[in-house]
């Protein structure tokens, strides 16, 4: 069983940053894509940052310049640092990875962007 679990959410000025954690355990392989999305109220869930099957990176444009994705293979956990963060940025942001087995996903972590 894949389990996925966020942490690093809070609430943060305009401006400000937060960097999210996922940890994953359980038996992964066959992963085509692996990372976050986000999800704010009244609307739909949406791509933030991945990586792909081949190591490349896909980025929101709306975070482009601002998140980074990375992760620690050794640790199975994959990381978001989230700088300049906007009002716009506040959402639950969802840990997933897609694999040969199946979509798994995390129960999210909420980040509020606020003064």
């Amino acid at each position: 069983q894949v389990q996925l679990v966020e942490s690093g959410g809070g609430l943060v000025q305009p401006g400000g940053s937060l960097r999210l954690s996922c940890a994953a355990s359980g038996s992964i392989f066959g992963i085509n894509t692996m990372g976050w999305f986000r999800q704010a109220p009244g609307k739909e869930r949406e791509l933030v940052a991945i990586f792909t099957r081949n190591d490349n990176t896909v980025y929101a444009d709306s975070v482009k310049g601002r998140f980074t994705i990375s992760r620690d293979n050794a640790k199975n956990t994959v990381y978001l640092q989230m700088n300049s963060l906007k009002a716009e940025d506040t959402a639950v942001y969802y840990c997933n990875v897609w694999t040969i087995q199946g979509n798994y996903w995390g129960k999210g972590t909420l980040v509020t962007v606020s003064s």
